[in-house]
């Protein structure tokens, strides 16, 4: 889905694409942020009716460009994927965000987080979730009814829309998917993918080394076979030597032998 720039405006109405405030304050708040939102949108990367986004403005209200929010990471079911500059919720089907994410820094104050959420709450979100780095705390507000309440406790919580599980044991907050595998930073996937392909290397390389191994094995036993074939040969060869020997000894003994059977039996003698 790609939207026309010109759908910033309506009827001479603008709805700025931006406030000009920069996404995070520090570096914690915006990897937070950017595991989030790529996480999640990895997560549904199959799913072409789910759009994950973060930073974007969400204008519920036609008409009304005053009223918006910019969560720093959401999730909306029943959208489809693609590029907007906002997100104006009648050019969407009504369909307002599903899922957000906040991850608080040191300038976040108490009545900014407060106004949050009670536009999250009166326009429709169903699961709001605030995450405080600094002191690895999670918030996790749900919608019951009309409102949003407050979920506790929240270790090892679920969210029953995402189906996934936030840990908070540890020194900092761990996310896992529904299959049990963590969130993971773009520098922490490019070090698993990494170390997978150096094992997939290695794996190779042992079955590389197990292969010439074998062939030796093999090359070894064709030689001891052919050896095994060739004492067989000189075996069979022996006992007709002997036979032969045997049978010419007795007609030289009575007198039966010929000159050639008398030179072939000393030929015998000499070749034992």
């Amino acid at each position: 889905m790609n939207l026309n720039p010109a759908s910033l405006y309506s009827e001479g109405i603008v709805y700025p694409e931006s406030d000009g405030l920069p996404m995070a304050d520090n570096t914690r708040q915006f990897r937070w942020i950017t595991t989030l939102a790529g996480n999640l949108a990895a997560l549904f990367h199959d799913r072409p009716d789910v759009f994950v986004g973060g930073n974007l403005f969400w204008y519920p209200v036609e008409a009304h460009p005053e009223i918006r929010a910019a969560p720093d990471a959401f999730v909306v079911f029943g959208r489809p994927k693609g590029d907007r500059p906002s997100y104006q919720q009648w050019k969407e089907d009504n369909v307002p965000f599903t899922v957000v994410f906040e991850v608080l820094s040191p300038g976040n104050t108490f009545v900014e987080m407060d106004d949050k959420q009670a536009f999250y709450e009166e326009y429709g979100v169903e699961e709001y979730y605030i995450y405080d780095p600094d002191a690895n705390r999670l918030m996790v507000f749900l919608r019951r009814g009309s409102v949003l309440l407050r979920v506790r406790p929240v270790t090892d919580f679920v969210s029953p829309r995402l189906g996934i599980r936030f840990a908070l044991s540890g020194p900092e907050m761990v996310v896992y998917r529904p299959d049990g595998r963590p969130f993971l930073t773009f520098e922490e996937l490019e070090t698993a993918r990494s170390q997978a392909e150096q094992r997939a290397s290695a794996a190779e390389q042992r079955a590389g080394q197990a292969e010439q191994r074998a062939n030796q094995a093999e090359q070894r036993a064709g030689q001891a076979e052919q050896r095994a074939n060739q004492a067989e040969q000189r075996a069979g060869q022996a006992e007709q030597r002997a036979t032969r020997l045997a049978e010419l000894s007795r007609k030289a003994r009575r007198g039966h032998a010929s000159e050639d059977e008398l030179k072939e039996l000393e030929d015998l003698e000499g070749d034992s």
